[in-house]
């Protein structure tokens, strides 16, 4: 069974066309090759970057119109402009440009359809809950590893610090999510990668379930009703990035962490690598502009005081030592290609990001979670439904949240275990509300549990499928980093 980070199962592909003018009208001094020819070909989005000023982006937007571009959006505060054009000579033309840095198609091909993506149903629970339980608690194997039942004791968060969703969209109506759902800092940015404060964009769309599950893991309430998350009291932002194709697309990403910054969320959670390049080369000239544009969109964010947490990938590969990327593009037809260091899983890879790998319930690495030394943070419950299997009344291996409806459902990756991270931030958060993101990041791996690699080649399953070695000390290593997040040692400290 393969794992996917996020499923995609497309059933059309639709190309869009935009008429055009037979003739450019080139802004006077501008610095494009006379006479360029104009072939027409799919629309495809660009990410454009320049000085962040207002001057220089306004020159960059004259200059995409000029080329016979379309403008979507402009993020003067990074310097980032979000172009569309049918060009296929677009970007070459742009490069061109005075105010241009760099420009990158952020896709390879269109706007995709696909069908849906739906968790496991969970079954409803077979005996009542203790008092004070939650009537699934006894199926939340994940949130007693890492001692959440002992940190509520202390500690449900506090409503002052939010945590953005960037994913496909919460529910809001769910019983479970809907009186911690901010809609005043909630958004869509799958127009195009411009902003939609809308209900209705922001509510999950047919690839919805993956960000209602990670939201219940966060902060689902402690009402007596399903599941109870990390951080029950904390607010919640659906912060829409995945479109009905089920991509993350780089202007969605770039929206997302600009609106993070600009909303002072304390945490984001991304489940997602950038699409549509696993990793991102510096020497593409389209990927290197995608790997600014989204850093600075990171790094934005984290100014304004964001600790960002992303997902290592559940590709079970060794992202210390990358040799090869099979999976790219993935919008088009994949093709395998020689990579290295400089290839940058986007946003997992980036300075100041808290990286997550998974494990299952005995608390060692899930088979497909992707792994490095020096590239993992910590490690949390993402699940294993192969090779660890919990002792518990439905003996389901993968992590149990909320889904669209009103339901609950199983799901397991390394998108599962990188909300218990979050979930566990935001608890640090509310206790230490004036701490930076580097100071919650020491904080999360000052408490996290030490554990040391295997002692004994890591081979589940016996058959070779998910060999990994595992480089590193008991403190510090590439398959759980600084160790397995705790959330009752997250609340103890100040006590």
């Amino acid at each position: 069974m393969s794992v996917p980070r996020i499923s995609r199962t497309r059933i059309a592909a639709v190309g869009v066309v935009l008429a055009t003018a037979g003739a450019l009208a080139l802004p006077a001094g501008s610095a494009f090759a006379a006479g360029a020819e104009t072939t027409t070909g799919p629309l495809l989005s660009y990410v454009v970057n320049t000085k962040a000023n207002h001057g220089q982006v306004q020159k960059v937007e004259t200059a995409v119109k000029a080329l016979g571009g379309t403008v979507v959006y402009s993020y003067e505060q990074i310097g980032v402009v979000i172009a569309r054009s049918t060009d296929t000579q677009f970007a070459a033309k742009l490069r061109k440009a005075k105010a241009v840095e760099s420009v990158g198609a952020s896709r390879t091909k269109g706007i995709t359809a696909s069908e849906d993506r739906t968790a496991e149903a969970a079954a409803a629970p077979t005996a009542a809950p203790a008092a004070g339980e939650e009537p699934y608690w006894a199926n939340q194997w994940d949130m007693r590893q890492i001692g959440v039942d002992k940190a509520h004791k202390l500690s449900l968060g506090s409503n002052k610090v939010t945590v953005g969703v960037l994913d496909s969209g919460i529910d809001g109506t769910h019983e479970d999510l809907a009186a911690n759902v901010d809609a005043s800092q909630s958004v869509s940015c799958i127009d195009g990668g411009k902003p939609n404060t809308a209900w209705d964009a922001w509510q999950p769309g047919v690839d919805g379930a993956h960000g209602t599950h990670v939201a219940g893991t966060i902060a689902a309430a402690k009402n007596g009703k399903g599941i109870e998350g990390i951080a029950p009291n904390v607010k919640l932002a659906a912060v829409k990035v995945v479109d009905d194709g089920g991509f993350i697309y780089p202007e969605y990403a770039i929206c997302g962490f600009v609106w993070a910054g600009e909303h002072k969320f304390k945490v984001t959670n991304n489940s997602y690598f950038v699409d549509p390049w696993m990793f991102n080369c510096q020497n593409d000239a389209d990927q290197a502009a995608i790997t600014t544009a989204v850093r600075r969109a990171v790094e934005f964010s984290q100014r304004k005081g964001v600790l960002n947490v992303a997902a290592a990938g559940n590709e079970n590969i060794d992202l210390a030592h990358k040799t090869k990327d099979v999976a790219s593009p993935d919008d088009t037809t994949p093709v395998e290609r020689p990579i290295t260091q400089d290839c940058l899983n986007l946003p997992t890879e980036l300075d100041g990001v808290v990286a997550v790998s998974s494990v299952g319930v005995n608390g060692d690495k899930s088979y497909y979670s992707s792994y490095g030394k020096n590239k993992v943070t910590v490690a949390a419950p993402g699940g294993d439904r192969r090779y660890q299997i919990p002792d518990t009344p439905d003996k389901n291996g993968r992590t149990l949240s909320t889904v669209p409806g009103g339901g609950y459902g199983y799901m397991q990756g390394t998108s599962m275990a990188s909300p218990h991270a979050a979930g566990v931030l935001a608890l640090l958060a509310s206790t230490f509300p004036w701490a930076s993101p580097e100071e919650l990041t020491e904080l999360l791996t000052n408490q996290a549990e030490s554990h040391a690699c295997p002692s004994a080649p890591y081979n589940p399953g016996g058959a070779g499928e998910w060999t990994a070695t595992c480089e590193g000390g008991v403190d510090d290593n590439g398959f759980y980093g600084a160790g397995i997040i705790n959330a009752e040692k997250a609340v103890q400290w100040w006590r």
